[in-house]
């Protein structure tokens, strides 16, 4: 969906639900694909009817100007083919008579049982957290039964009834004689607004709604080996549903904090220590840094600049076989010192004089370009 829902409808976000609706019918008639077959004019029309769709419902309105259309993600019809258009097209037309579908009136209720919105939720983990996952305790605000009514919307020792005017069938119809022949004539029902019954009095804790917006504490599972871009599906933890309906779900989408001293490529864990050229020349080990902890690491003799060395199983398990681990790639910098003391001087002009290089490449640092190039 392109554009804010405001603009889309040409309201002010603090318009009421009266001008909202002249706003949707003006737009709707304008840009009905039965009525305009200018190009676009059909997903334009889609576009005003999701926009009206979220912000006539105070629930998903007030969803929607908190967190946008992110928000709302799971919510609404999918007007993807035609079909959804008759519906639509009976409303909003209903009262001019040449404009009805005929005696066809099949016509949708929305008073049975629908699933709740699934909703989303972005997560940091820290690095070390992405590797080795475990439980992480998160808030989710979300609409949740009314413990109250038990999402009946009525008030305790109350029921809702079926409505007078539609009979329950949430549509009221009226037959038109024209000159070309009668009209059958649908809409929703002014009355119940579509829901087919009515309730006299309704629950004072949720307004009538059968939900309320409240705020979750949950623990999930963060696998190991999971990285920024992972989704993770949480089960019936999206909105509740309405009247007996199953809840939606929540989708959980990770990003990875950076660490300062380990980079990760795929499984492999990076990183880069610094050795002095005697280490690299006679070879040590040393103690390095992993996710794991500190580890012993072997310096060959002889080692090159920027040599990679590895250790093995060091790395990330394996997205859903955490048992299977990728390496720890360690890069190894040779410090070369600027400054040496008299007697380490004097050493290496004798080191030099054995390789017959004091004069080759400018003394101190010929012998080192030597020492780390010539074999």
């Amino acid at each position: 969906m392109a554009g804010d829902f405001y603009e889309i409808l040409g309201v002010s976000r603090d318009c009421g639900k009266d001008e909202l609706k002249r706003a949707y019918r003006r737009l709707a008639r304008q840009y009905h694909p039965d009525v305009n077959k200018d190009p676009g004019a059909e997903e334009k029309f889609k576009e005003i009817n999701r926009a009206y769709e979220v912000l006539s419902e105070p629930e998903t309105r007030a969803r929607y100007d908190r967190f946008g259309e992110a928000g709302v993600s799971g919510a609404g019809a999918d007007y993807g083919d035609m079909g959804g258009f008759a519906d639509i097209f009976e409303t909003i037309f209903s009262g001019f008579g040449g404009m009805g579908t005929g005696a066809t009136g099949g016509g949708r209720r929305r008073s049975g049982p629908m699933r709740g919105d699934d909703l989303r939720l972005d997560l940091k983990l820290d690095f070390k957290e992405a590797i080795f996952g475990g439980e992480k305790e998160i808030r989710i605000p979300h609409l949740e039964t009314c413990k109250t009514c038990s999402g009946s919307g009525a008030k305790a020792g109350t029921s809702a009834n079926t409505c007078g005017t539609c009979n329950g069938t949430g549509q009221v119809r009226r037959a038109t004689r024209t000159p070309f022949g009668s009209f059958a004539q649908v809409s929703v029902c002014p009355t119940c607004n579509g829901e087919g019954q009515v309730i006299a009095e309704k629950c004072e804790s949720c307004g009538g709604a059968g939900r309320k917006q409240e705020t979750k504490k949950l623990k999930i599972t963060i696998p190991a080996g999971v990285d920024s871009g992972t989704r993770l599906r949480v089960s019936r933890e999206g909105d509740a549903g309405v009247k007996g309906g199953p809840p939606g779900d929540l989708y959980v989408y990770l990003a990875v904090n950076a660490d300062k001293e380990f980079r990760r490529d795929g499984t492999n864990i990076l990183s880069e220590i610094e050795i002095s050229y005697l280490q690299a020349i006679l070879g040590d080990t040393v103690k390095v840094k992993t996710v794991d902890g500190t580890e012993d690491l072997t310096i060959p003799a002889g080692l090159q600049p920027n040599k990679v060395l590895t250790l093995e199983g060091k790395g990330v398990p394996k997205l859903g076989n955490p048992v299977s681990r990728g390496d720890h790639l360690i890069t190894v910098k040779v410090v070369i010192p600027t400054k040496v003391s008299r007697e380490e001087k004097e050493l290496l002009h004798q080191l030099a004089k054995l390789k017959g290089t004091e004069h080759s490449k400018g003394g101190f640092e010929g012998l080192l370009g030597n020492l780390f190039h010539n074999k």
